[in-house]
């Protein structure tokens, strides 16, 4: 069960990411968020622009945006890195 993974045994010993070969490092997962979100921010600005008419605003929806969804993303990715399920 993912539920299961997620917590921490103390029972059995937890990995770490010098022991487990199949995890990445924050440092890679951090790299990941900045370039997708890059991508994804840009997105955003040009459908906004398309949207409302106005570059500005377009850019503040866009700086909003890249905030949050990078932070997001990279809880998401560490969170999904820590389930074996499907490596």
């Amino acid at each position: 069960m993912i539920a299961d993974q997620l917590l921490i045994n103390s029972k059995r010993e937890t990995a770490s990411f010098a022991k487990d070969k199949g995890s990445e490092k924050p440092k890679r997962s951090i790299a990941k968020s900045v370039s997708w979100r890059i991508i994804g921010t840009l997105d955003t600005i040009i459908i906004s622009w398309i949207i409302t008419g106005t570059l500005t605003l377009a850019f503040s929806i866009g700086l909003v945006e890249l905030v949050t969804k990078m932070v997001l993303y990279f809880f998401h990715e560490r969170i999904w890195n820590s389930i074996s399920w499907g490596k």
